[in-house]
């Protein structure tokens, strides 16, 4: 069967964007040929600096041909609903019509009967509304077109079974032909076909895949590591990148001075991988850095690279020069001063929250009410909060942004012993800071921590900021994870406080992820921390000056809402089905650190077949509860009262009665211990008599006394279940 070809040249789009883009191409198209009625099997992109593309084997010459009724309105119906009719069904009058009788009268039906289109017309037709329309995260015009494109679009190649296909998009040309490598072979190369198009392009010193070029460059990288008895740091998303900065890879190995490994190796990793795009190079003997790196030029050099290897170096050489200085003058003094601080104290954190240094104070302050959660030694964490931001007007930061936290780790393992302020030192009057201005007095500094708390307090600089991202690490050192939780907390409430919340479009300071990250290390830690009174704990540590009772009321509602919604992401992320996440949610009552427990244990008994069944009982139960309410033949506090034993006359409803006042009372108290797997085995044992009850008993008796009787084993039966979930919201 026929082919399609599609590539868009252009001016060099960005790496990170190719991927996205050819996931993007590919799913508009397959949309676009399906809704026309032309199946693509298999759709396979390409994407290279200059050039994204498609291929699509096995493509119809033409869509189906289309054979359907369409019904229309009743004989004798209004004329505005006739002409409606004909307009959508494409008939010129109503006598082009048949009528059909069925049970519910006379109806018009139209026959409809169109030939496939030809499948170049619908590509073109298709792939200007999709190049319009592309969901590119930024794009510009060109001086030659009015099209919007993430850089200067400059062909359209279209080619369907051998016959190249014009696409007319706002002037852009259109030929069947393709551009090779830049510099080794810039000219014209007509194409046939995708197998002639990436044949020619490989010629021309041009690899479409990119999946290719990241073979071929870790292959390579490796092998020249290998050779000189050296390992490669590899790194996916620097591969990744590297990839879609080249046509045609070339792999070199450089040299560095080796004076300059005595840098951090982060600062040196971070030089090479955000500014330079090279890989880092390891000894494999010290599992240090090596005085080397690989660098992936895009070009063939006559002398083998030798004058790219050595440009490269002098530009790596310059940064590391810049930092060598900047880490030069940093060590010079421990990581705490009362220069750094006064900076810190000028250095606005948001203009309605104060300083960097108030938040210091404030987290300090939360971070050792925490402590009784977390099990960290209060002075561990004071110290580590003292020095936890100190790090952001060190020299080596200001120029490396990327590595806060990482410095300041740094540098407090170069200083065993730091020297923290005494109480009182550099704060004015009476010892108290500018975070005074809400009548907070923070605690005063305590003294080094001695023999073993280093480590700790090294983690936690480093790690409060984490977890960044759905991928990163979580903190799992207890002052490391304290000082975390108090930094976003602190965050958190501040903002909410100020009302700075996220809108549905927007969330400029970060909030949803950073409660991400709160809960992820609250559930991956198993803490049990009550979130309403940390939330007034942090709340405190900027004064209640500025809130009248009402607006503290509605402050925690707020927060504890927001919470919720990150928590019911977090556990779908984690694979939950939606509505046994919305079962349990009900049952948090700030603690979050149960909840994923409940859920697992929920999710465990009701893929058993003692689960699936008593979950069929309790929407029975609920229907029929439901029902007599509605017609004002039940009510709550007829629920509410106690079921007669002496007037339970079946042996099923005997047993039920019986079960009920074991499993209710064992669910609860196994709850009561966040057992939940033993709350759901209690549970399972109403299995049989729930099943046995449905079947041999009658709710509605005649008897009026009978019958509430059952009601109420019925509501005790709901009252069991919601123990451990809302049963209600399962679906299914």
């Amino acid at each position: 069967m026929p082919q399609l070809l599609l590539e868009l040249f252009s001016e060099e789009i960005p790496a990170r964007m190719q991927k996205r883009a050819e996931e993007d191409l590919a799913k508009a198209f397959g949309e676009k040929l399906k809704a026309t009625g032309l199946d693509a099997k298999a759709i396979k992109t390409f994407s290279a600096p200059r050039r994204l593309g498609l291929f699509i084997d096995d493509l119809p010459a033409k869509a189906a041909d289309v054979n359907e009724e369409k019904k229309g309105p009743r004989v004798g119906s209004p004329d505005q609903a006739i002409q409606g009719f004909l307009k959508s069904a494409g008939l010129k009058s109503i006598d082009e019509a048949q009528i059909v009788e069925d049970k519910k009268g006379s109806f018009y039906v139209a026959k409809i009967e169109r030939a496939g289109r030809a499948t170049p017309a619908i590509v073109q037709e298709i792939t200007p509304e999709i190049i319009r329309a592309f969901p590119w995260p930024k794009s510009m015009r060109s001086q030659s077109s009015d099209l919007q494109w993430v850089r200067p679009l400059h062909n359209i190649c279209c080619v369907f079974d051998g016959k190249a296909v014009k696409i007319d998009v706002e002037g852009v040309g259109s030929q069947a032909v393709t551009w090779g490598h830049r510099f080794h072979a810039p000219e014209a190369l007509p194409v046939t076909s995708a197998a002639d198009h990436s044949s020619k392009l490989r010629g021309a010193k041009v690899l479409i895949e990119r999946e290719e070029r990241k073979t071929i460059i870790l292959e390579q990288a490796k092998k020249l590591c290998a050779a000189k008895g050296l390992e490669l740091v590899e790194d996916i998303g620097l591969l990744e990148e590297v990839a879609g900065l080249v046509e045609w890879p070339v792999v070199l190995l450089g040299d560095m001075n080796r004076d300059f490994l005595n840098l951090p190796g982060e600062v040196i990793r971070l030089s090479m991988r955000t500014h330079q795009k090279y890989f880092a190079v390891r000894d494999p003997k010290t599992k240090g850095l090596a005085p080397h790196f690989i660098v992936v030029a895009n070009i063939e050099a006559k002398d083998g690279g030798k004058a790219i290897a050595a440009g490269n170096a002098r530009v790596l050489s310059a940064r590391l020069n810049d930092a060598q200085f900047f880490w030069k003058v940093d060590t010079a003094t421990p990581l705490f001063t009362e220069e750094r601080k006064a900076k810190l104290q000028k250095i606005v954190f948001h203009q309605k929250l104060g300083s960097v240094w108030d938040k210091v104070e404030r987290v300090r302050a939360l971070a050792k009410e925490l402590c009784a959660v977390t099990g960290a030694d209060p002075k561990l964490v004071d110290q580590a909060a003292i020095h936890a931001k100190m790090d952001l007007v060190t020299e080596t930061v200001g120029e490396f942004p990327e590595l806060q936290g990482q410095v300041g780790r740094q540098l407090y393992v170069l200083n065993s012993e730091p020297s923290p302020p005494s109480r009182g030192r550099g704060q004015g009057e009476g010892g108290r800071s500018d975070a005074s201005r809400a009548d907070v007095r923070p605690p005063p500094p305590t003294p080094a921590p001695q023999g073993g708390g280093e480590e700790s307090i090294a983690a936690a600089i480093e790690d409060h900021y984490r977890p960044l991202g759905p991928n990163d690490r979580v903190p799992t050192d207890k002052v490391a994870l304290t000082l975390a939780l108090a930094d976003k907390l602190d965050t958190f409430v501040g903002f909410f406080r100020e009302g700075e919340k996220p809108t549905g479009s927007s969330d400029p300071y970060g909030l949803r992820r950073s409660v991400l990250g709160l809960l992820r290390i609250i559930l991956e830690n198993d803490l049990r921390l009550q979130l309403g009174s940390t939330f007034v704990e942090a709340r405190m540590r900027y004064g209640e000056s500025k809130l009248d009772a009402s607006r503290i009321d509605t402050l925690m509602i707020e927060l504890v809402g927001f919470v919720n919604d990150r928590l019911r992401v977090a556990l779908r992320d984690k694979g939950f089905r939606h509505d046994y996440v919305e079962a349990v949610i009900p049952f948090v009552r700030g603690d979050v650190g149960s909840v994923s427990k409940r859920v697992e244990a929920l999710d465990a008994f009701l893929k058993t077949e003692d689960g699936a069944n008593l979950l069929a009982g309790y929407k029975r139960a609920a229907n029929i509860l439901s029902a007599e309410e509605k017609k004002n033949k039940w009510s709550a506090e007829e629920a509410a009262g106690q079921v007669d034993a002496s007037k339970l006359a079946e042996p099923a409803e005997k047993a039920l009665y019986e079960a009920l006042e074991k499993a209710l009372p064992a669910a609860r108290a196994a709850v009561e211990k966040e057992e939940f797997a033993a709350a759901m085995k209690a549970l399972s044992g109403l299995r049989a008599p729930v099943d046995a009850f449905f079947e041999k008993v009658l709710v509605n008796a005649d008897d009026p006394l009978l019958r509430r009787n059952r009601l109420l084993l019925l509501s005790r039966l709901r009252e069991a279940l919601s123990a451990v979930a809302d049963f209600s919201k399962i679906e299914g």
